[in-house]
């Protein structure tokens, strides 16, 4: 049984998975500081209550990991108090449980290519669209991770526009500087703009973008199935349908177009793919010298 712990964008998503079900789960809001550790370790200690047995437990955070200490090495503002903190450490001394560290957008794709929508998959790519642009790919069975752990999770920060704003990661252009959350106009959210019609401009606009963000990595990664997810697929075919049309029009001549999902519970992915990962992981346990 695992105790399975996501620092996402908007809220922090905890689960109990015993033998890939979700037994219990909660969530609570991100606030932006030190307190969400507190808080998080709150909710995960109501939940251990209730389910003692749990003996591993999977974090994910939404930044690249070391694969030799398992800490985030880079963090945007919202979570820069994770930055290079030991949160298997700090999993042992809450819980008394080791824990694997996994970037989010990875372990959702291993989540969704293990018991999801493209369960038994050996070649996907998944594109998470919200507060920012995740990407994992995993080729052969394998997820990549690249020789510091930083590769297919980048897929975001692909130079779309030349002449476009510079990004947070010091890139010019990228994808997320050009459509996600942040990157919306003061007063307007995404649920506004995909679920009404007073931005029609804002919503092509996005639109075009990510199916280029997602053009880009089918031609990087050449997978059987593409993973669209995050809180604003819940608009459907809204979003799915003008992104595989994109990519059908772009795709290299000669290359099989790929076949698109939707998760129908994305808001569980993560911790499906913690929970995987958890099970078949060695986790790394910090020294004394490295907790000083």
């Amino acid at each position: 049984m695992e105790l399975c712990i996501d620092f996402g964008g908007t809220e922090i998503k905890l689960a109990v998975i015993d033998g890939g079900s979700v037994v219990a789960a909660g969530s609570i809001p991100v606030l932006g500081s030190a307190a969400d550790l507190a808080a998080a370790a709150v909710e995960a200690r109501r939940l251990l209550a209730e389910h003692p047995t749990a003996n591993i437990a999977g974090i994910a955070v939404p930044g690249d990991v070391d694969p030799t200490t398992g800490r985030m090495r880079h963090a945007n503002a919202k979570y820069d108090f994770l930055e290079d903190f030991d949160l298997s450490a700090w999993s042992l001394a809450e819980f008394d449980l080791p824990a694997i560290v996994e970037n989010d957008a990875r372990a959702a794709l291993i989540g969704e290519s293990s018991t999801g929508s493209a369960a038994g998959e050996r070649d996907a790519v998944l594109i998470t669209l919200g507060t920012g642009i995740g990407t994992a790919a995993l080729i052969d069975g394998t997820p990549l991770r690249g020789r510091t752990g930083h590769a297919g999770i980048l897929g975001g920060h692909l130079t779309v526009d030349l002449d476009g704003p510079v990004c947070p990661c010091g890139n010019l252009g990228c994808g997320e500087a050009l459509a996600s959350t942040w990157a919306l106009p003061a007063g307007i959210t995404m649920t506004e703009v995909f679920t009404t019609d007073a931005h029609p401009a804002l919503r092509e606009r996005f639109l075009h973008v990510w199916g280029a963000v997602v053009t880009s990595l089918v031609h990087s990664y050449d997978p059987s199935v593409v993973i669209l997810s995050g809180g604003i697929l819940r608009a459907g075919d809204a979003v799915r349908a003008p992104i595989e049309a994109h990519v059908r029009r772009h795709l290299w001549p000669s290359m099989t177009p790929p076949r698109f999902v939707v998760p129908p519970e994305p808001e569980l992915s993560v911790a499906r793919g913690l929970s995987v990962l958890a099970r078949t992981t060695t986790t790394h346990t910090a020294t004394p010298q490295e907790e000083q």
